[in-house]
């Protein structure tokens, strides 16, 4: 009797061990940060922050991954780590300062500067706005709290008059910041949104230092120091701008000028009123920095010329041509 046996080795799968990955979530200020989101990008595996900012979770990941950090109103974080080699670690979030903060009201408190108001909207927000055709008014009319009224093309906020809409250039409040037009055809503004490092819009809560502003208040601060020397060229299908800036040691220059042409739009859209000739208007401005041991001379310019012409129904006129003919109508009858 013969036997034939053999045996099978199979090997054994051990279950893998979870790496526990912990840190810590803070703000620029050093504040911890709730309720913000952790996790290894292309996994599930993640957690929240707690009310201290600690997290803690485990992965079965190996090797080098990415781990992401998100939280509403702060810019996202991406991180780069070693799951084997990993070991406690704090992350700082930056605040995003396009992003809507939250509104705080304060009863009777009176304030006589605001230093700390983040930039609403930058240049390229502005040129990248649908329908503004580089224009900031036209921007800003988009965002809640202003409406529009008929075809003037002003600023109105919360149903008051565009007089008091005041506009700020680096503090000081500006007369007229519309340009010229006539009735029912809409106005630009005067200024270059590049001009401006950032562009602030508040329809309430500002500071005593815009007393004079009852609806809104429109900051523009122009730019402290020309990073480099640049030349810049815009173009659209109503017009076309060019923007050049010269730096030195301690001084800086920059020219901007812009051509607008409506007739394009006028020609592609049809108008109820009657044109001899298109909306044209040609703009510029410069502005001179020089730096001092104790401060800063800005020095601004800015010219504007606008030209137009079209027809336009008296209809006051009418109206009393037909008065005039009814009583002699009635006349007749007697």
């Amino acid at each position: 009797i013969f036997g034939i046996g053999w045996i099978k080795s199979c090997p054994i799968n051990k279950p893998i061990k979870p790496f526990p990955i912990t840190g810590k979530v803070l703000n620029e200020k050093k504040q911890p940060i709730v309720g913000a989101n952790i996790y290894i990008e292309g996994t599930y595996d993640g957690a929240l922050s707690d009310s201290l900012g600690f997290f803690k979770f485990s992965t079965t990941e190996k090797g080098n991954r990415l781990l992401k950090i998100k939280f509403l109103a702060f810019e996202d974080l991406t991180h780069a780590i070693t799951i084997d080699d990993y070991k406690f670690q704090t992350f700082i979030l930056k605040e995003n300062i396009n992003s809507l903060d939250a509104v705080i009201i304060n009863v009777g408190r009176l304030e006589a500067g605001d230093k700390s108001r983040n930039s609403v909207l930058t240049a390229l927000d502005i040129v990248t706005t649908a329908g503004s055709a580089g224009d900031i008014i036209s921007a800003l009319q988009t965002l809640p709290g202003t409406q529009t009224v008929g075809e003037s093309g002003r600023l109105y906020v919360r149903g008051g008059e565009s007089d008091e809409t005041q506009t700020f250039i680096d503090g000081l409040r500006v007369a007229q910041p519309y340009g010229a037009t006539a009735n029912n055809v809409p106005t630009r503004g005067r200024f270059s949104p590049f001009l401006f490092s950032g562009i602030s819009f508040s329809t309430g809560g500002y500071s005593a230092e815009y007393g004079e502003a009852l609806s809104s208040v429109l900051l523009l601060n122009t730019v402290n120091e020309a990073v480099q020397e640049q030349t810049d060229i815009s173009l659209m299908t109503v017009g076309l701008g060019l923007s050049n800036t010269q730096k030195w040691k301690k001084s800086s220059l920059t020219l901007n000028t812009a051509y607008i042409d409506l007739a394009p739009y006028q020609l592609a859209i049809p108008q109820n009123l009657e044109w001899n000739r298109p909306y044209q208007s040609l703009s510029g401005e410069a502005v001179f920095r020089r730096h001092f041991e104790n401060g800063l001379l800005k020095i601004y310019t800015a010219f504007d010329a606008s030209r137009f012409d079209l027809n336009e129904e008296n209809k006051f006129q009418k109206l009393v041509e037909k008065k005039q003919q009814k009583l002699e109508n009635n006349r007749k009858k007697k």
